[in-house]
C-alpha cells in the first residue's frame, strides 16, 4: 500500500540582512531552491519592525510585529540565515526576535529550526551563530546541530547576480536542507 501524501512542512525563513542583494539573501534563495519538496517556504520581512520600546508594547504589538508573531506560530519550523555584524547578530534582526518573543505566548517555544550564514570574512558567521544558539536556549527554540554551514569569503562563492557558484557549498546546503526536513519531522511526530 502506498502511503498517503502529506502536506509539506511550513517553514518560515529569515534572511538576517535588510540589504536586498546581501550574500545571506542569496544563500537563502539558494537553500530554498535546493530544499526537498517536503518543505514549503515563506520568507519573513522585518524591514518595517520598529525599534523595541516597552512604551510602544504597552499600547499593543505594532502590526508588523503581530503579523510576524502569527507567522512564526503557524510555521512547523524556522530557517535562519544570518550575517555577522561586530561579531554578533545584526541589530535589526535581534530587535525583531526580541519583539516577536515578547509575552504572552512567545511563538518560538518548542519550534525546530536551523541556522546558516555567510560573510565576506574568514569566520563565516561562526560568532553570530554561537550567539544565536544562546538566544535559542532562552526561546526554547530547538536548533539543528549539524551539518553546520559557515560560508567564508562569500564574495568568492557567489557571482554578481547572487547565484551560488561553489559546488562543494551547494552539496553542503543540500545536506543541510535534508537534515532540516528530517529535524522538523521529528518534532511533528
Amino acid at each position: 500500500m502506498i502511503a498517503p501524501m502529506t502536506s509539506p512542512f511550513r517553514v518560515l525563513a529569515f534572511a538576517g540582512s535588510l540589504r536586498k542583494k546581501s550574500y545571506n539573501r542569496a544563500l537563502l534563495r539558494t537553500a530554498i531552491s535546493l530544499a526537498p519538496s517536503s518543505l514549503a517556504f515563506e520568507t519573513a520581512d522585518f524591514s518595517d519592525v520598529p525599534v523595541y520600546n516597552g512604551d510602544v508594547e504597552a499600547e499593543g504589538f505594532p502590526a508588523p510585529v503581530q503579523a510576524l508573531r502569527e507567522r512564526v506560530a503557524a510555521a512547523d519550523g524556522l530557517f535562519i540565515v544570518t550575517p555577522e555584524y561586530n561579531c554578533s547578530i545584526p541589530g535589526a534582526f535581534k530587535n525583531t526576535i526580541d519583539w516577536i518573543s515578547r509575552p504572552p505566548s512567545q511563538p518560538f517555544d518548542g519550534k525546530p529550526a536551523s541556522i546558516i550564514g555567510a560573510s565576506i570574512g574568514d569566520g563565516g558567521t561562526m560568532r553570530s551563530q554561537v550567539h544565536w544558539r544562546q538566544v535559542a536556549v532562552n526561546l526554547n527554540l530547538h536548533l539543528l546541530n549539524r551539518p553546520e554551514i559557515f560560508v567564508r569569503r562569500a564574495q568568492d562563492k557567489f557571482d554578481a547576480d547572487g547565484n551560488l557558484t561553489d559546488e562543494a557549498l551547494r552539496t553542503a546546503v543540500v545536506k543541510h536542507m535534508e537534515a532540516l526536513a528530517a529535524w522538523i519531522a521529528i518534532f511533528k511526530k
